[in-house]
């Protein structure tokens, strides 16, 4: 006994261990369906350092040492008076930053007073219809110093155009204004569905606002590309990390192909991933996919500047992992998600809140989000140092196994001609569902537990109580559009609008021109009918 080795020593017991106890499962896998090993031992040790390439360990050298992540609450419902108080709200309670939600006829381009928006006004975000309710979305808020990132992909370059103005009206010049538009509209083709126009005119929109910003706002995110929607599709772990950092490349070559430098605008894109259940294949995924798109940006790119070279990240707790049973169950998955995220490196972090799954979050409920990240981040000790897990065997083997599989998916996308290609070939959005199908047939047959759902039940439940936007509101909006056409000076919007027409047609940039529009108080239905008229609307594969 005494000349084995404690290997050999573990498995003999293990052997006799598993005969009065067998394990729960056959196998266990990851979300992603990587097979998780009994104990992992050993595990080839990579020399990386924080703030050095490949930025595995993190962008920077001391991360949440010298600055915590910003704390980030997605917020907007009804009016932008009424959003505008809830932003001041959550400022008071210690938030760092801004995060707008729109409401889904701003979303596609359509007016409140537009058929098409019907039911839809102010319901899942605020509705901006023109400059005038983005002034009092930021009434009081001043733009040189808070940082506001927008949920907003297809009219993304109108939402931007409106902060500008509003920043000017506030005597904040363009050059200071910090922030994000998420400007990511090939995820829209591929899981979220609020799209526009066709793919390749809404590249060039996306590459006039690289070109503007890198001018004129250079301190403005002007792209976060997103896996987080991807994953609420029902994506895996493996899945999000390459259709994001493949939607990433197309960007990057759209860039350069209108003449941009890599390094020009590179610094300024940033990404937004999800923070889903499995804890330890979260925690390696954003690793991995900081590994990668270092990588790719290096040898692919060429790119020169460290910042092109780093992946900066925005993440959201899993919207889709929250239950309509027991609600106050979301406390915990939000907590568990919330610590991956910070354990993997993020750059900012919303919380979602517990009752998300049956309405739009309670003043309640948004603090306790937002507290969940402060207890995370001032009691937890967890940032004390960099990269907690890093050498753990268990969490290097993971960051591998996905960096891999990702970039096979990634050279599978590159064989079909990139990412817009596989979108209108629909192979992005076909795994995404088989995947997403095979996991609903797990839940229900009860082989993945949810708690509270098919296992761990209640009978009666009692519902707390929920946010309801006032039901009078869209009629409200409507008059004041009525009003706001009824008093601007119509003459100037129309020869803004067609202004906008001919720029579109041609190949200058189309951002001056919006800008001009939204200065005039056009409102956003009457900007994207311009830029309709010219690049058409797309119709899904």
């Amino acid at each position: 006994m005494e000349n084995k080795s404690a290997k050999s020593r573990w498995e003999e017991k293990t052997v006799r261990w598993l005969e009065k106890a067998p394990e729960r499962k056959q196998t266990f896998t990851t979300l992603s369906g990587i097979e998780v090993e009994r104990l992992y031992t050993e595990h080839e040790a990579r020399e990386e350092w924080p703030g050095e390439f490949p930025y595995t360990r993190g962008i920077h050298p001391t991360m949440y040492r010298s600055r915590l992540w910003t704390m980030r609450q997605y917020a907007g419902f009804g009016s932008a008076k009424e959003t505008n108080e809830r932003f001041r709200y959550l400022l008071q309670q210690g938030q760092s930053g801004l995060s707008v939600a729109f409401d889904l006829p701003t979303q596609i381009g359509y007016d409140s007073d537009d058929p098409m928006a019907m039911g839809e006004v102010g319901k899942v975000g605020v509705a901006i219809d023109s400059l005038q309710d983005m002034e009092q979305l930021f009434a009081g808020i001043p733009l040189d110093q808070v940082s506001t990132s927008m949920t907003i992909n297809a009219p993304a370059a109108i939402l931007l155009a409106m902060v500008i103005a509003v920043g000017e009206k506030q005597g904040v010049r363009p050059e200071q204004l910090r922030g994000t538009i998420q400007n990511d509209i090939l995820k829209e083709y591929i899981a979220r569905g609020t799209y526009i126009f066709p793919p390749q005119p809404s590249m060039r929109l996306i590459t006039d606002i690289f070109q503007y910003c890198a001018e004129h706002v250079p301190k403005w995110n002007t792209i976060s590309i997103s896996g987080y929607h991807i994953r609420e599709a029902g994506s895996t772990a493996v899945q999000e990390v390459a259709f994001t950092l493949a939607n990433g490349i197309q960007y990057v070559e759209a860039a350069l192909e209108a003449g941009l430098e890599v390094d020009q605008f590179a610094p300024r894109l940033s990404f937004f991933f999800n923070a889903h259940n499995h804890f330890f294949e979260e925690i390696a995924k954003f690793r991995a996919a900081r590994r990668l798109w270092a990588k790719i940006m290096k040898h692919r790119f060429h790119a020169s500047n460290e910042r092109s070279l780093q992946l900066r990240f925005h993440t959201q707790t899993g919207g889709s992992t929250l239950t309509a049973q027991q609600p106050d169950n979301n406390i915990v998955r939000v907590t568990l998600q919330a610590l991956a995220a910070v354990l993997g490196g993020t750059q900012s972090l919303h919380t979602n809140a517990r009752d998300e799954a049956l309405a739009l979050p309670t003043e309640e409920s948004a603090r306790i989000a937002l507290r969940t990240q402060q207890i995370i981040a001032y009691e937890s000790g967890v940032a004390d140092t960099v990269d907690p897990l890093g050498g753990s065997h268990y969490i290097e083997t993971l960051t591998d196994q996905i960096e891999q599989e990702a970039e096979a998916l990634i050279k599978r996308i590159d064989e079909l001609g990139g990412a817009v290609h596989a979108v209108e070939q629909g192979f992005m959005q076909r795994e995404i569902r088989r995947v997403a199908l095979e996991t609903q047939r797990k839940i229900e047959r009860g082989e993945e537990v949810v708690v509270g759902v098919n296992k761990f039940t209640l009978e009666n439940e009692t519902q707390p109580p929920l946010l309801r936007v006032n039901p009078a509101f869209a009629k409200e909006q409507i008059a004041a559009l009525k009003e706001l056409r009824a008093t601007r000076n119509q003459e100037a919007v129309n020869q803004a609008l067609a202004r906008l027409k001919q720029a579109a047609a041609g190949t200058e940039n189309v951002m001056p021109s919006i800008l001009e529009a939204v200065k005039a108080y056009a409102t956003v239905g009457e900007i994207c009918n311009a830029l309709r008229a010219v690049f058409g609307e797309y119709k899904p594969v």
